[in-house]
């Protein structure tokens, strides 16, 4: 919200809020864009403070050194996301508020890893069987979706922090047409249309950036979709797997819908943050299901490598 309604300056000073303590600024004095980028402030410290925690509770109730390390990762995350965050108000660049927004991604991936491998369920998961040439296909459709929503996640950043108006206003067409013409007598065209309704100049750069944007989205789109039928016909007896590309494929029309919707409102702050919230669950998605294939092809090769010792033990014997 604090990007989509362009109030990110709305408090020009980090770490204090107007000279205030960020805690203790008066709760009278939020208002106008000042509550969006306040607010977003103390959340992000109690996201700070809560992901300590985990990193604490991970060190002393875990066995597994791995997960252990996968919460001092987390707390290094959020840290550099705090400093970022602050450098972006006291630099005023654009381009440390896309990083922003990528590390954001990434931490939010980082923070359901941990989630999933410290239940019950992710220790239930060494018990699947499947065939390992199937499982192994569908993880890698897995890795190189949740890795094109990533992708796709940044290209919409990168949009968003150049504060500018829509540089493509139709959506499916593109000023037009189905392929955009970025020549420089159509672009002079273009600005003129838009100079007389008040918009800003595009370049062709941002033309085909968002271009770049919808057909990456047709991609990820058709991936969904075959990583869903492969499950489907290979491991739908893994229900967990089974139920998530049913929920990713339901995703990803709501997605497609909001991203039209953008567009069609001319980028409004409300669907804007829709849009961008529900490529953040598209994203834990894929990391969730990443994982849950990880575990099972590690389970898998774990019984082989244990089982082939007693054969050839067997056979000798024999």
């Amino acid at each position: 919200m604090v990007t989509s309604k362009g109030v990110g300056l709305a408090v020009p000073d980090w770490p204090t809020t107007f000279g205030y303590n960020m805690f203790l600024f008066p709760v009278s004095k939020w208002i106008g864009g000042i509550f969006f980028e306040h607010t977003h402030r103390l959340i992000a410290s109690v996201v700070g403070f809560l992901t300590i925690i985990l990193a604490v509770w991970l060190w002393r109730s875990e066995d597994r050194e791995w997960v252990r390390n996968l919460g001092v990762i987390a707390v290094a995350a959020v840290i550099l996301q705090g400093v970022l965050g602050g450098l972006r108000v006291t630099m005023l660049k654009n381009e440390i508020g896309i990083f922003h927004a990528g590390l954001a991604q990434a931490f939010l991936g980082l923070v359901v890893v941990i989630a999933i491998v410290t239940t019950n369920f992710w220790r239930l998961l060494a018990n699947v069987t499947v065939n390992s040439k199937d499982l192994a296909t569908i993880k890698m459709i897995a890795l190189a979706t949740t890795i094109a929503i990533y992708v796709q996640l940044a290209l919409g950043a990168t949009m968003r922090h150049q504060h500018r108006d829509l540089a493509v206003l139709d959506f499916p067409t593109a000023n037009g047409a189905w392929i955009p013409d970025t020549s420089p007598n159509a672009l002079a065209k273009i600005n003129a249309w838009r100079d007389a309704r008040a918009l800003s100049e595009v370049t062709a750069f941002q033309i085909w950036l968002q271009m770049a944007h919808r057909f990456l989205a047709a991609i990820i789109t058709v991936a969904v979709i075959v990583f869903c039928f492969q499950v489907w016909k290979h491991t739908s007896h893994i229900t967990s797997l089974k139920r998530l590309s049913i929920w990713w494929i339901v995703l990803l029309f709501c997605q497609l819908t909001l991203g039209a919707w953008t567009i069609w409102s001319n980028k409004a702050a409300d669907i804007t943050t829709a849009h961008v919230a529900m490529g953040a669950i598209m994203l834990s998605f894929g990391v969730s299901i990443c994982a849950i294939c990880w575990r099972v092809v590690l389970a898998g090769s774990n019984a082989r490598s244990t089982t082939r010792p007693i054969e050839q033990s067997g056979t000798a014997v024999a």
